[in-house]
This record gives C-alpha cells, sequence and structure tokens, in this order.
C-alpha cells in the first residue's frame, strides 16, 4: 500500500467515526419524546373525604396526592355541589387562603385536619354522610384529576383512627 491510499483510507475511516458520533448525539438530544415523558407528573390521589359539614353553607376536604414524576402545581378545584372551591393552608391555626400548592416531584401534598385544605363555599345542597362528591382538581401542567370524595361523619380522621383510607380516584 502507498503512503496516498493509506492516507485517503484514515481519512474515510475518520470521517465515518465522526459522521456515526454526530449521529449518536443528535440522538440524544433530539428525541424530545422520551425526555417529555421523564418530565411529566405522574399524580394518583388517594384517602379522599368530606366530614359531615354542621354548617349549611360550607364544608372541608382533605385527601393526599402522591406524585412519582415531575413536579406540578395544584392550581384550583371544582366541584358542583359548591359555588366555589377554595384552597387553604393552616398555620398556627390560622386558616389562609392560598392560589396553588406544590406538588413536588417524586414527593405528596397532603390535605389534612389541621393542615391543608379544600374549602367548599356557598354549598349548593349540604352533602351527607355516605354521599359521594364529585371533585375536579386542577393542575399547571397535568390534565384534571376527577375524584369521587365519600362524605364521612362530622368526627373522621383517618390519621387519628388508624386508617389508610382511599377514596375513589383517578390516576393520572
Amino acid at each position: 500500500m502507498n503512503h496516498r491510499t493509506t492516507t485517503h483510507r484514515r481519512a474515510l475511516a475518520g470521517g465515518a467515526i465522526a459522521l456515526a458520533a454526530a449521529l449518536t448525539l443528535a440522538g440524544c438530544g433530539g428525541d424530545s419524546d422520551s425526555k417529555d415523558s421523564a418530565d411529566k407528573p405522574e399524580l394518583k390521589v388517594s384517602g379522599a373525604f368530606i366530614p359531615e359539614p354542621t354548617m349549611d353553607d360550607m364544608a372541608a376536604g382533605f385527601l393526599k396526592i402522591d406524585n412519582t414524576g415531575a413536579a406540578d402545581e395544584l392550581t384550583s378545584a371544582t366541584s358542583d355541589i359548591a359555588g366555589d372551591v377554595t384552597l387553604h393552608s393552616s398555620k398556627g391555626g390560622a386558616m389562609k387562603e392560598q392560589d396553588s400548592f406544590a406538588v413536588p416531584a417524586d414527593g405528596e401534598l397532603d390535605f389534612t385536619r389541621g393542615g391543608n385544605h379544600l374549602m367548599f363555599e356557598k354549598l349548593k345542597r349540604k352533602p351527607k354522610q355516605g354521599d359521594k362528591v364529585a371533585v375536579t382538581l386542577h393542575f399547571q401542567k397535568s390534565d384534571p384529576i376527577k375524584v369521587e370524595v365519600p362524605v364521612k361523619e362530622a368526627t373522621h380522621n383517618p390519621e387519628q383512627q388508624g386508617e389508610s383510607a382511599h377514596g375513589s380516584h383517578t390516576s393520572h
């Protein structure tokens, strides 16, 4: 083999390696579908309940949102039973309306007695123990999740009763 043929073959081989490397890198960065799926929240609602309200015009709701994916944000809730559903936090006995709640990546958001909760305001009808109330949770990234929330006795508290209460839910 002469010097010219060897140089030509090396140039071709080097070009092929460079082309293969470029295609591999393009494949890694250009596949947005697999990247997007890794960046999506995976939400599941459990333990939902509404204590039977003592007042005719408002009620509270509690639930847990587990997230095994990317971070999201609960931005609002709606229900056909209430004129308005608002998000509230409770700290040190003081209740404060919130615009939204973070649903951390690979974490959870808890709505529990004495803590975060939903407030069903301007009730169109007072739910009774044994009823189920349709609630839709709205998120910044995820599609809405519809939950059938059971109405429990007014004193129901799954944490004190050692339950792992699970209301009907729809996973996303």
